[in-house]
């Protein structure tokens, strides 16, 4: 299915006001009022949409995308308030509106698919119930409200749909949960709906397959969508007009591709140029015209301190390495220093009445990662990578097969050499606000592992946390804050700092950028690239997004149900994938195709 710039089909009703404005911002001002005063969180803002109309907002976080929306359906928060401007839905002003006249608004003509499921759906009831309410609300449900509620759960397109209606949200997958939610937006048939952030959580497969049946629904139903992301390709790919936010601003607004090929606003350039499926896109065209030069280059060698001769890596692809010396007891770079050989992960899960069942997470799999470079597992949530990632930090056993760190097993460790694995090999998390303690300040964060370690005095420790900030590029003034003083980025880079405190070899990087706006996920890559570079680190780096592993990785091992599929050098995996999963990844990534 096409999704470009596509016209949706409209209802009669759409049609006769094709020439007006379903949703119409005019001059838009929100404030929020705080201890320290007013806060003025969006100015001046403006934008319209069209009956049957896909317009997307894009921002990175703070933008002030999400509050424009919310002042849309009356649902800001009761600090905030729309201190001017007009919001016009279907020609009434309902920033005049009374709150009876929004609530008659809100599910029955505009509705709302939120960002996060798990939060959003009450995990007490039962999803078939929480429709029901929605339906019930809006004066929809009649005698027959559980066929009625099966049937919008089918059309969100859950299989067995009266059964899922009996079923709580920690029994769906996040996919599921975010159809559920899509379920209820849609389910009073709205002329607009509000979708914030509605895939951002989930895998680039799942994501299309949701967005691919939002865009069916929609069409069929002549809906309005509203969408917010921070993606600027995804929104490019599903939008017909794309608006663009910067600090409660609209800085530019226009046709979707127009936006995406020549950004005039330098904010709009900078997401264009820090969008991975663009950047990524963007490599592989530079890739193809350098490929002669490259190809010459590589021949090249340069003499290393040791006096011997040494290949200079001249691929725009992958960022070099710095050469370190041997070090008695750790492998040289280039050679393996991490050896995955059959590994198997079994968890034991209670079925039906009781009963245990077997679940293989990861099914022997084998792989080796060379000193001084990045590998990357790729798969979608389910997959097993992080199940690796947790057995080769020693986190989980394995149930069968070995991991070898410089030549040791690792499941054979203990006491002073499983301490002194820890040192070695340190991990970098998805979510840096649950990683770091939020009763420590920053300083404490970054040398608790110095102290658990008996690494120096303080007053070394403290020299030692200054240089690890300004290594992540982070002030000394830092070092008094909290975790919730700090931005996401931020956070990660303090996470990056702590991981680099006792100088480890290996680093293994769990969806370590997947929470992170483009912008913030652009500088956070580039950090690491720098470090590797700086200090021979190796990275296995843990990722859904392909896009991602085009800017950072050397190989690729792609994983689907615990297995290892394919696995071969970043460049062979982009230009010549061998698997149809593989190739499914590659289609999937949004935005990828439409620089070309």
């Amino acid at each position: 299915m096409s999704h470009i710039n596509n016209a949706k089909s409209v209802d009669s009703k759409t049609a006769r006001d094709a020439d007006t404005p379903l949703l119409e911002i005019r001059d838009l001002a929100i404030t929020f009022d705080t201890s320290n005063g007013p806060v003025h969180a969006v100015r001046n803002a403006h934008l319209s949409i069209m009956p049957g109309e896909t317009v997307a907002i894009v921002g990175e976080s703070g933008s002030g995308k999400s509050t424009t929306a919310l002042a849309a359906i009356g649902l800001l928060p009761s600090n905030g308030r729309v201190s001017g401007g007009q919001i016009f839905f279907d020609g009434e002003d309902i920033t005049k509106a009374s709150s009876k006249r929004i609530v008659e608004l809100r599910g029955s003509s505009i509705g709302m698919v939120p960002q996060d499921p798990m939060s959003n759906l009450n995990p007490v009831w039962k999803i078939g119930f929480q429709v029901k309410e929605t339906l019930k609300a809006n004066g929809l449900a009649g005698a027959n409200s559980k066929e009625r509620v099966a049937e919008v759960l089918a059309e969100a397109g859950l299989p067995d749909a009266a059964a899922r209606a009996k079923q709580y949200p920690h029994e769906f997958s996040g996919g599921m949960r975010q159809r559920a939610l899509i379920a209820i937006g849609l389910a009073c048939r709205p002329r607009l709906l509000i979708a914030d952030e509605p895939t951002s959580a989930l895998d680039v497969t799942v994501q299309r397959q949701i967005l691919d049946h939002l865009d069916r629904m929609t069409t069929e139903l002549g809906t309005a969508v509203l969408l917010i992301t921070h993606d600027l390709g995804l929104a490019a790919e599903r939008a017909e007009k794309l608006v663009v936010m910067y600090k409660g601003q609209v800085v530019e607004s226009g046709p979707a591709l127009e936006i995406l090929r020549n950004p005039q606003h330098p904010y709009t350039q900078r997401l264009v140029n820090s969008a991975p499926s663009m950047a990524s896109q963007r490599l592989q065209s530079q890739k193809a015209k350098d490929a002669l030069a490259s190809a010459a280059a590589q021949t090249q060698e340069s003499v290393s301190a040791d006096g011997h001769s040494v290949p200079v890596a001249k691929d725009p692809m992958v960022v070099p390495s710095s050469v370190s010396p041997v070090i008695p007891g750790h492998a040289a770079k280039g050679e393996t220093i991490l050896e995955i050989k059959n590994l198997t992960k079994v968890f034991k899960l209670r079925g039906a009445l009781g009963k245990a069942t077997d679940f293989k997470a990861v099914d022997d799999i084998s792989f080796s990662v060379p000193r001084g470079s990045t590998t990357a597992i790729v798969g979608e949530s389910g997959s097993g990578k992080s199940t690796v990632a947790q057995m080769t930090l020693s986190l989980l056993a394995p149930t069968e097969g070995s991991i070898l760190f410089d030549g040791v097993e690792v499941n054979t460790l203990k006491g002073k050499a499983l301490f002194d694995f820890r040192r070695r090999v340190q991990p970098i998390f998805q979510d840096p606000y649950g990683s770091l303690d939020p009763m420590f300040n920053i300083y404490r964060t970054i040398e608790e592992p110095l102290k658990i370690h008996k690494i120096g005095d303080k007053k070394s420790r403290e020299k030692k946390v200054r240089e690890l900030l300004d290594q992540v590029s982070m002030p000394a003034s830092t070092m008094q804050r909290y975790p919730n003083e700090l931005s996401g980025g931020q956070r990660q880079r303090i996470a990056i700092a702590r991981a680099l405190a006792l100088n480890p070899d290996v680093i293994i990087c769990d969806e370590a950028v997947s929470a992170l706006d483009v912008l913030v996920q652009a500088q956070v890559l580039n950090l690491l690239n720098e470090l590797q570079e700086e200090l021979g680190l190796t990275y296995l780096f843990i990722t859904h997004d392909l896009a991602v592993v085009r800017q950072i990785a050397d190989n690729v091992c792609v994983m689907q149900h615990g297995r290892i599929v394919e696995t071969s050098s970043t460049d062979e995996v982009f230009n010549n994938p061998k698997q149809v999963y593989t190739q499914e990844l590659l289609n999937a990534i949004p935005g990828a195709s439409l620089l070309v």
